[in-house]
């Protein structure tokens, strides 16, 4: 299983150029707007925590940011990854493409 996920994925990354990978079915306005406004949130954080460091901050101080940071992060991967479920997977698997599968259980190993 193992094997066949690296073989599989590396036909992905060989038959796919990331830089023009893009949703067939496009995000609202909404969901984008939300997205966009967490991910503000979080660079909000990470610029919080480049002043803490400036001002020479207490070093548990910044490691608690750094585990909010983190958590907001990985909020904010597990609302893309359910988005993906929601749209592209099921998308893939109606026309039959049965192998993405192996792709979402590879992203979820890497979002973990």
């Amino acid at each position: 299983m193992e094997e066949n996920l690296k073989e599989n994925t590396e036909i992905i990354k060989e038959n796919t150029c990331n830089c023009c990978r893009t949703k067939h079915t496009p995000r609202s306005k909404g969901q984008e707007k939300q997205l966009q406004n967490r991910l503000n949130r979080i660079i909000g954080q990470l610029n919080g925590i480049s002043r803490m460091l400036e001002e020479n901050r207490y070093c548990g101080d910044i490691l608690t940011q750094v585990a909010a940071v983190e958590s907001a992060l990985q909020g904010f991967g597990y609302i893309i990854l359910k988005e993906h479920l929601e749209s592209c997977v099921i998308e893939e698997i109606k026309n039959g493409n049965e192998q993405i599968m192996e792709e979402v259980a590879f992203l979820i190993k890497k979002l973990k």
